[in-house]
């Protein structure tokens, strides 16, 4: 379980393909902190620390993790927002989030309007149900408020403090983020169907 609280910007320092699907190398400074088998939320997918050498851990990423997330984009050198689970007691600034990504859709715009900025996603259509206005939503492991709401996207604003200490500073139109829908939304959604 996460906050969407981003506690670091990591960097990519490997990203090799694998049978299995790919190995992910992230330099984070909390590497001697981590402990073998521990959750950290990386863009917001929930990994497990596999090795840690070198200033880096590794991650272990399977075929459905590339498929849901924009981990597959990644290159040497990519930022990526790094959080680790909660403990009891921790303050809870952001929202529940679990690090299950529910799905990868693209940027619409990312506009620098006065000091803030304006980020523009794409809203698929069978996750729309799960988004309101002014409700959590969790963008590449950020958590953020839904500033706008229409048919086929979403808008938040960004201030300049998260646009600096997170990987938001490299998203660019066209390219994609990670989503995951407000984990109450979805239990209701679920009770409501049936």
């Amino acid at each position: 379980m996460f906050t969407g609280i981003v506690e670091e910007r990591g960097e990519v320092a490997n990203l090799k393909p694998v049978e299995t699907g790919a190995e992910l190398w992230v330099k984070a400074s909390f590497v001697g902190d981590v402990e073998l088998g521990e959750s950290i939320a990386v863009n917001g997918a929930c990994l497990t620390a596999t090795e840690m050498v070198d200033g880096a851990i590794r991650f272990d990423l399977l075929h459905e993790t590339l498929r849901l997330t924009n981990l597959g984009d990644l290159e040497q050198g990519s930022p990526v927002n790094l959080e680790r689970s909660l403990r009891i007691g921790d303050r809870l600034s952001g929202h529940f989030v679990q690090g299950h990504v529910d799905t990868c859709a693209p940027v619409i715009s990312y506009d620098l309007v006065g000091q803030d900025h304006r980020l523009e996603v794409e809203l698929p259509k069978e996750f729309a149900k799960l988004v309101v206005h002014k409700g959590s939503i969790c963008v590449n492991g950020i958590s953020l408020t839904v500033a706008e709401l229409y048919e086929a996207s979403v808008v938040i604003w960004i201030i300049p403090h998260t646009h600096e200490i997170t990987s938001l500073q490299t998203v660019k139109s066209g390219g994609r983020v990670n989503l995951e829908f407000d984990l109450l939304a979805k239990h209701i959604a679920r009770l409501t169907e049936a």
